[in-house]
C-alpha cells in the first residue's frame, strides 16, 4: 500500500462527522530539490554523531562562490573541508536562484470534476467570496471540502494527487505570565536580558548589525503599527481566514487580535521607548501576517501566510505557533512549504512547542523547519518547552531506503522565559514561551542578513544552509553534547556567529 493510499484510508478511520476540509497537494517532479532531500536525509544520520556544533560550521564562501568550477570540482572541494554540512551544499549547488514564480504549479486537472464544484459549493457557505479553491504554490496544495467518499473516490480516480491531509483546527500558543518576575530578571535595567544574553548588543556594537534592510514574516496574531516601539516598522500586513483566502491586506488595515503577535514582533525590532533595548534587530522591519484569529488558527491559514511571506519577499519567516503532536511521527504536510521558502533563500524559524518533553507542535517539527526551544536567565531550558525523537514513516520526499527517517528537535534554543517585550496600545508585558525564544533568534537572522541581505551573493537553500549552520555552530553548548531534545545543539550566541560570518567572509 502507498503512502497516499495509507493517508487516506487512516483520515476515513478516524474523521467523524460529515464533510471534512482536506489539504489536497499535488505531485512534484522536480530532480534538483529530490537531490537536496536525499543529501539532507543522509547528513541527519551523521548529525546524530555530531558531538560538537563546531562541525557544522559552514566552509568559507570563497569556495561556494566558485561559480566558473564545475558542480564536480566544487563538490571535491567541499568534501575535502571534512565538515558535516557540505552534503547538503554540495546538493544545493543547482538551486541557486529560484523565486516565487518559479515554485507557481499549472491548475491540476481534478479541479475541473464534479468534485470541485460540489467542494466550492460547500466552501461558499463559510466564505461567500470563494468561486475557486485555495491554491497554495508555494506548498502545491489544494484546499477542498469532500465526502467520505468524494475523498476515496478522487484518491484512486486521479494520479496527480500526491497526500491528503486534514485542514486541521487547533488553538494558539498558551503563554505564561509569572506571578513574580525573579530579580536576575530585573536587574536588567536598559535592555531585556534576553537580547543581552543570546549577544545582540554586542553585535550592535562589534558589528554594527542591526538588522537594516531585512524583512521578517512574522505569522500570528498581527500586529498593533502604532506601538511606539514599531511605529514605521511595519512593511507588509494581511489576514487569513481558517480557509485561507485573504481577508484583508495594507498597513493601514494592521491590527492585533490579541497580544501574541504584537509581543512577538518587539523581541525582533522593538526600540528603547519603554527605557529598555526589547528588540534584537531594530532596525529591520515586520511583514505582519493574520493566522491565528480568536485564540485558534488551521493549517490552511498557515500555509496561506506562508505563501503570502513568499510572494513578498520575506528574508525570513517567524513563527510561534503549531498543532499539538503527541506521535512521534511526523506527516508531510508543511513540509513542501518550508523546502520552497528554503529553496528561494527564506529559513523558516519556528516554536517547538509549550506542553513539555516529549511533546512538540507542527510545523516545528517538521525535519526542514528551523525549530526553537525556550530557556531561561540561569540557562536552564524551560519545563514547558518540548522535545523529542521524531520519526518520518511515511513521506512522498525521503526515499524509501532512507525511512523510517529517525531525528531530533529542537535545532537550537533561545531566551524565552521571563522576556519583556511590547503588546498593543502602547503597553508592555513579561511572557513565557517557545514563542518568545522563536523571535529571538528570527532576529539574529536579521542581524546576519544586514546590509546586503543576501549573504554576499549566497542565495537559495544555500543561503538558508549556511544562516542555519553558523547559528548552530555558535551556540553555548548545554544538556546532553550534541543535539539534544532540551536545548537542540545549545543556546544562541548571535556574537560568535557574526564573528565566523566575518572569517568566512559571509558578512
Amino acid at each position: 500500500m502507498n503512502a497516499l493510499k495509507r493517508q487516506v484510508e487512516k483520515i476515513l478511520d478516524e474523521a467523524s462527522g460529515g464533510n471534512l476540509q482536506l489539504i489536497v497537494t499535488v505531485k512534484n517532479s522536480r530532480p534538483e530539490i529530490n537531490r537536496y532531500i536525499q543529501a539532507a536525509s543522509e547528513s541527519a544520520e551523521k548529525r546524530k554523531a555530531a558531538v560538537n556544533p563546531r562541525s557544522l560550521l559552514p566552509p568559507s564562501r570563497k569556495i561556494l562562490i566558485r561559480k566558473s568550477m564545475s558542480d564536480k570540482k566544487l563538490s571535491a572541494e567541499l568534501r575535502e573541508t571534512n565538515l558535516l554540512s557540505a552534503k547538503t551544499l554540495i546538493a544545493s549547488l543547482p538551486l541557486q536562484g529560484m523565486t516565487y514564480q518559479s515554485l507557481k504549479i499549472s491548475k491540476p486537472s481534478f479541479l475541473n470534476s464534479a468534485y470541485t464544484a460540489k467542494s466550492i459549493e460547500r466552501l461558499s457557505k463559510r466564505n461567500k467570496a470563494i468561486s475557486t479553491p485555495p491554491i497554495f504554490h508555494s506548498s502545491r496544495s489544494v484546499l477542498m471540502e469532500l465526502s467520505k467518499d468524494e475523498l476515496f473516490t478522487l484518491s484512486r480516480e486521479n494520479n496527480e494527487i500526491s497526500g491528503v491531509f486534514l485542514n486541521r483546527k487547533f488553538k494558539g500558543p498558551p503563554v505564561y505570565k509569572a506571578s513574580k518576575i525573579p530579580s536576575v530578571v530585573m536587574e536588567h535595567k536598559g535592555y531585556t536580558w534576553g537580547i543581552n544574553k543570546c549577544g545582540a548588543l554586542s553585535a550592535w556594537g562589534s558589528f554594527g548589525a542591526y538588522g537594516e534592510g531585512v524583512k521578517i514574516a512574522v505569522l500570528d496574531t498581527g500586529v498593533d503599527p502604532n506601538h511606539q516601539d514599531l511605529k514605521g516598522k511595519i512593511s507588509h500586513f494581511a489576514e487569513f481566514d481558517d480557509l485561507g483566502y485573504t481577508v484583508t491586506e495594507g498597513v493601514k488595515n494592521a491590527y492585533d487580535d490579541d497580544v501574541h503577535g504584537t509581543h512577538c514582533a518587539g523581541i525582533i525590532v522593538g526600540g528603547n521607548q519603554s527605557g529598555r533595548w526589547i528588540g534584537v534587530a531594530p532596525k529591520a522591519s515586520i511583514m505582519a501576517g493574520i493566522v491565528l484569529k480568536n485564540g485558534y488558527g488551521t493549517d490552511a491559514q498557515i500555509l496561506a501566510g506562508i505563501e503570502w511571506a513568499i510572494a513578498n519577499k520575506a528574508d525570513v519567516i517567524s513563527m510561534s505557533l503549531g498543532g499539538t503532536d503527541f506521535e512521534a511521527d511526523v506527516f508531510d504536510t508543511y513540509t513542501e512549504a518550508i523546502l520552497n521558502a528554503n529553496s528561494v533563500g527564506i529559513p523558516v524559524v519556528v516554536a517547538i512547542g509549550n506542553e513539555g518533553h516529549q511533546i512538540t507542535g507542527a510545523p516545528g517539527n517538521d525535519f526542514f523547519a528551523f525549530s526553537i526551544g525556550a530557556t531561561d536567565v540561569n540557562d536552564g531550558i524551560a519545563g514547558f518547552s518540548g522535545g523529542r525523537t521524531q520519526i518520518i514513516s511515511d513521506s512522498k520526499f525521503i526515499r524509501k531506503k532512507d525511512l523510517p527517517l529517525v531525528y531530533q528537535k529542537p535545532d537550537i534554543s533561545a531566551p524565552g522565559v521571563d522576556i519583556y517585550s511590547c503588546v498593543p496600545r502602547n503597553k508592555y508585558a513579561t511572557l513565557s514561551g517557545t514563542s518568545m525564544a522563536t523571535p529571538h533568534v528570527a532576529g539574529a537572522m536579521a542581524l546576519l542578513l544586514s546590509k546586503n541581505g543576501q549573504m554576499k551573493g549566497i542565495t537559495g537553500l544555500q543561503k538558508v544552509d549556511v544562516l542555519q549552520y553558523l547559528l548552530i555552530s555558535a551556540v553555548k553548548q548545554l544538556g546532553e553534547c550534541g543535539q539534544n531534545q532540551r536545548y537542540g545543539f545549545g543556546r544562541i550566541d548571535i556574537l560568535r556567529a557574526l564573528g565566523d560570518a566575518q572569517e568566512l567572509g559571509y558578512w
